[in-house]
């Protein structure tokens, strides 16, 4: 299967299987600055990551006169401006907006059934692809020539943009249409870690073999599904990849946009992968409050932590959060030094297992029977091993030797489809 690589001032230089289709940059179409990074002169904005849509001169001339489908959120932007909008302001035919969790403009909560509409500023349908359509149905398909990809992953393999990364694909690879990535930096893409999902674990915050963070941007993750023929009957999708510029797994890259309710903040978003785990416990993440992803508490840890924050119902964000109304105490990582993570490249445990310690009523922790609220900590987690290990006492150090060889394992395989060092 071609993969065809773009690149920035750039003749295609990358190719996949040796497959190799040349090509030469286009000359950019006229667009304020604000539709557009301008990266000439300054060797400032030169070292700063340029994602794939900000190279408009790259792809702009290679859809005119296609019928386009376009799968995106409110992170799909050319500098400020939604994707879309720019792309029909430069006269791209897009007859189809496709949106994943959380919506095509991204103000669905986490869950949330979103509905088709109409979008009111282009008048271009708009399907939802999260709920009961999880792909685009081959009569969807018919309408189009080529599918967009463009939105911002956070590296997790709970996040489930990857999900409908991998479902699109299957829609594009049963109709013979070419998907078009626009990639995005990957802004915990310096982390490979955590055990490997158990086939039986299978479930909407696991669909695919990987660890929990798998250290890719999008298109090297649609690379790995169409070579490790994780499509049905071993499908293969026709890509093409305009590569983002300036940019490795270790460079710090901060969203412009986040991408979704709870993940608010640059700190939210970096210490999503450590904490989203807590789900399956009785541990609140912070949802129903401002700082969602940043801190962790619950009612009966009162006395073993001064910090203390009140869950509420926040349309948008967390109607019923875990804990409402009620004050929870814990810890607060809003100032945690990211950089501890960064040099271990590790997911952090050491507080899973300190709130398991401190929990009066241990048998709780992980009973989700007390609460609608509480995820399966196993599917979070991708094992059942390490819920057992915790409960048993567990050092940091056993349960990483248990994540072995399949993460070893992993590392390995996850080298064939890197586009970026």
């Amino acid at each position: 299967m071609k993969t065809v690589f773009f690149t920035l001032g750039l003749s295609a230089t990358l190719c996949l299987n040796s497959n190799c289709i040349n090509s030469t940059s286009q000359k950019s179409p006229t667009v304020t600055e604000d539709d557009s990074l301008n990266t000439a002169g300054g060797t400032a904005k030169a070292k700063m990551p340029i994602t794939g849509a900000d190279q408009i001169g790259e792809y702009v001339t290679y859809l005119k006169g296609k019928k386009v489908g376009i799968l995106v959120n409110q992170t799909s932007i050319i500098g400020s401006k939604p994707i879309v909008d720019s792309l029909v302001a430069l006269g791209v035919n897009i007859v189809t907006i496709f949106g994943p969790e959380h919506g095509f403009r991204g103000t669905a909560s986490n869950g949330d059934k979103v509905n088709d509409s109409i979008d009111p500023k282009t008048g271009i349908p708009a399907i939802s692809l999260y709920g009961k359509q999880k792909k685009p149905t081959k009569e969807q398909m018919a309408t189009i020539d080529l599918m967009i990809f463009d939105i911002q992953d956070v590296g997790a393999r709970f996040y489930t943009y990857i999900n409908t990364l991998g479902h699109v694909m299957e829609a594009c690879a049963e109709t013979n249409k070419e998907m078009l990535i626009l990639d995005r930096p990957n802004p915990n893409g310096f982390m490979v870690d955590g055990p490997v999902l158990e086939d039986h674990l299978h479930s909407g915050i696991g669909m695919y073999k990987i660890p929990i963070t798998h250290g890719l941007t999008i298109a090297e993750f649609a690379q790995m599904i169409n070579g490790e023929g994780w499509l049905p009957n071993k499908m293969q999708c026709k890509l093409k990849i305009i590569k983002v510029a300036n940019y490795t797994h270790n460079t710090p890259y901060t969203l412009p946009v986040m991408p979704s309710p709870n993940l608010n903040t640059q700190q939210s978003v970096m210490l999503y992968p450590h904490i989203c785990m807590f789900e399956g416990t009785i541990v609140s993440q912070g949802r129903g409050t401002y700082m969602p992803f940043t801190v962790l508490g619950a009612p009966l840890l009162k006395g073993k932590y001064d910090f203390s924050f009140t869950p509420k119902s926040i349309k948008g964000m967390s109607e019923t959060p875990l804990h409402q109304d009620t004050e929870c105490y814990g810890l607060d990582l809003r100032k945690y030094d990211m950089k501890h993570i960064e040099k271990t490249g590790q997911i952090n445990l050491k507080w899973l297992i300190e709130m398991y310690n401190a929990y009066p009523d241990k048998a709780l922790f992980f009973d989700r029977t007390q609460s609608k609220q509480m995820g399966d900590f196993d599917k979070l987690s991708g094992t059942e091993n390490l819920k057992k290990q915790i409960i048993a006492g567990a050092s940091e150090d056993e349960i990483r030797k248990s994540w072995e060889p399949g993460l070893s394992d992993y590392k390995t395989m996850r080298k064939k489809y890197l586009i970026y060092p």
